[in-house]
Protein backbone atom coordinates (compact mmCIF):
# COMPACT_ATOMS: atom_id res chain seq x y z
CA UNK A 1 0.00 0.00 0.00
CA UNK A 2 1.38 3.43 -0.91
CA UNK A 3 0.51 7.03 -0.10
CA UNK A 4 1.89 10.42 -1.13
CA UNK A 5 3.70 12.79 1.22
CA UNK A 6 1.73 16.07 1.37
CA UNK A 7 4.98 17.98 1.99
CA UNK A 8 7.25 16.80 -0.85
CA UNK A 9 5.00 14.54 -3.01
CA UNK A 10 7.24 11.49 -2.45
CA UNK A 11 5.62 8.08 -2.66
CA UNK A 12 5.66 6.35 0.73
CA UNK A 13 5.27 2.60 1.03
CA UNK A 14 3.16 1.66 4.05
CA UNK A 15 4.10 -1.82 5.20
CA UNK A 16 2.59 -4.13 7.77
CA UNK A 17 -0.69 -3.44 9.52
CA UNK A 18 -1.05 0.33 9.32
CA UNK A 19 -3.73 1.97 11.46
CA UNK A 20 -5.51 5.31 11.19
CA UNK A 21 -3.75 7.73 13.54
CA UNK A 22 -0.36 6.04 13.16
CA UNK A 23 2.64 8.32 12.68
CA UNK A 24 5.06 7.58 9.83
CA UNK A 25 8.13 9.50 8.65
CA UNK A 26 8.68 10.45 5.02
CA UNK A 27 11.98 8.91 3.87
CA UNK A 28 12.57 11.80 1.43
CA UNK A 29 12.00 14.93 3.53
CA UNK A 30 11.86 13.53 7.10
CA UNK A 31 8.45 15.05 7.85
CA UNK A 32 6.32 13.22 10.42
CA UNK A 33 2.98 12.28 8.91
CA UNK A 34 -0.25 10.89 10.31
CA UNK A 35 -2.28 8.22 8.54
CA UNK A 36 -5.74 9.80 8.20
CA UNK A 37 -7.44 7.23 5.95
CA UNK A 38 -6.76 3.72 4.68
CA UNK A 39 -9.12 3.47 1.71
CA UNK A 40 -7.47 5.06 -0.19
CA UNK A 41 -4.34 5.57 1.95
CA UNK A 42 -3.95 9.26 2.82
CA UNK A 43 -1.40 11.11 4.92
CA UNK A 44 -1.44 14.54 6.53
CA UNK A 45 1.09 16.46 8.59
CA UNK A 46 1.30 14.99 12.09
CA UNK A 47 0.08 17.26 14.87
CA UNK A 48 2.90 18.95 16.73
CA UNK A 49 3.30 17.95 20.36
CA UNK A 50 2.73 20.86 22.68
CA UNK A 51 4.54 21.27 25.95
CA UNK A 52 2.68 20.12 29.04
CA UNK A 53 3.22 22.76 31.67
CA UNK A 54 2.18 20.43 34.49
CA UNK A 55 -1.52 20.79 33.83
Amino acid sequence: MTATCPECDAEIILTGKVLVGEIVTCPECGTELEVIDLNPPQLDLAPQEEEDWGE
